[in-house]
């Protein structure tokens, strides 16, 4: 999946827990954990695509 695809999911995951959490009036919700879950795997998955675009940027550039 493309990194802007990831961030708008995030952000959708972002606004569903904080909808979530509120209505549920706790953090500790398993609902509300579940949800935090998944937005913590789209963020391991942002941070693994900008390595890598790091990574491949920093090589082109030690090519030249």
């Amino acid at each position: 999946m493309d990194k802007y695809n990831l961030l708008q999911q995030l952000h959708s995951l972002r606004l569903k827990l904080h909808e979530m959490a509120e209505a549920r009036g706790s953090l500790t919700d398993p609902d509300v954990l579940a949800i935090s879950e998944e937005a913590d795997q789209l963020i391991v998955e942002l941070q693994y695509l900008q390595r890598e675009e790091l990574t491949y940027s920093s090589s082109r550039q030690s090519n030249r």
